[in-house]
């Protein structure tokens, strides 16, 4: 029997390696151990740290990239799940124990931007990204209302899986897209003609075209999990040479070419559960995972959280 172990990198097609996507570290760092199940990593350049959530644990985390420390950014942090940032560089995040999105502003107080629905309690808001006009846009699955484990058991008074748009002006929650078995991670298109959404029940990452007033078109199959096992699709993140990453719990991170082929994909030692870039030139690849937070520094450069037109890094 050999006891050789998959590198970091496993090339599926040769697009993955002509695309850079394996140059860099060849093996991850692992920056911190000891989460229940960890979530929602967001690299925050003007701290230079990466704050991420800890579900079960009902807390947030915060890792500085000068030191290689990691303090407790907040504790009875409503079971937060995702986290972005606004075009402010302020930290917004899905709460799913709370039922609600919110935005830490710059002195520390914390504003409620949805929780409702046409007055109804939102699921659990899990992921979150900020379009260019300051629009924000959210998955709201169950995953926190059907156990206690992260968040609080309740009957869902929407009755399904939904994912929403906040008005920057208003502040109104509008139903953008109703056709998911689980709502889980979403990304607009580095020039923000489309939304991708992946869906976790499904198996798969949906795209839609985005209308000029706001509204989808109808949804269309990006890419699908398939038979690959251990394969389910949690949070995405596009590169500047239009690729799409995702974070494929038990199967690694996927890597997709633009035209849906899957070229590659990271071997990671737990499941994934979200990914984000970050670091000063937004190629490090920061992992969560299960218990871990991982990070790697590619070859390739990851886009904004915030969309175009939002350069803060330099």
């Amino acid at each position: 029997m050999s006891d050789e172990r998959p590198g970091l990198y496993e090339m599926l097609d040769d697009r993955f390696r002509t695309g850079r996507c394996m140059n860099g570290d060849e093996a991850l760092e692992v920056l911190f151990t000891g989460c229940r199940w960890a979530e929602g990593p967001i690299y925050v350049p003007a701290w230079r740290q990466l704050v991420w959530s800890d579900i079960p644990n009902d807390r947030m985390l915060r890792w500085d990239e000068e030191t290689g420390d990691v303090a407790v950014f907040r504790r009875t942090a409503g079971h937060t799940n995702g986290n972005t940032l606004d075009r402010e560089g302020r930290l917004i995040t899905c709460e799913q124990g709370n039922r609600r999105v919110t935005r830490t502003e710059h002195d520390g107080t914390i504003t409620v931007l949805a929780d409702r629905w046409q007055g109804k309690r939102l699921n659990s808001p899990n992921d979150a990204t900020v379009r260019s006009d300051g629009s924000i846009w959210f998955s709201d699955p169950d995953f926190g209302i059907t156990s206690d484990y992260e968040g609080y058991r309740a009957e869902s008074e929407i009755g399904a899986n939904n994912v929403y748009r906040i008005d920057p002006a208003t502040g109104e929650v509008r139903l953008v897209a109703d056709c998911f078995g689980a709502p889980n991670g979403l990304v607009f298109s580095p020039d923000e003609r489309r939304l991708f959404v992946s869906d976790t029940r499904a198996g798969k990452i949906w795209v839609f075209d985005v209308r000029e007033d706001g509204t989808l078109s109808e949804e269309q199959v990006f890419a699908e999990a398939g038979a690959r096992e251990g394969a389910r699709f949690d949070n995405i993140r596009f590169d500047d040479g239009g690729r799409l990453w995702v974070a494929a719990m038990n199967d690694g991170v996927h890597c997709y070419d633009p035209d849906g082929t899957l070229i590659g994909r990271l071997n990671v030692p737990e499941a994934v559960a979200n990914i984000s870039w970050g670091g000063a030139k937004r190629n490090r690849l920061f992992i969560t995972a299960e218990t871990s937070l991982y990070s790697v520094v590619m070859g390739v450069t990851g886009t904004h959280p915030t969309g175009p037109g939002w350069q803060p890094w330099r």
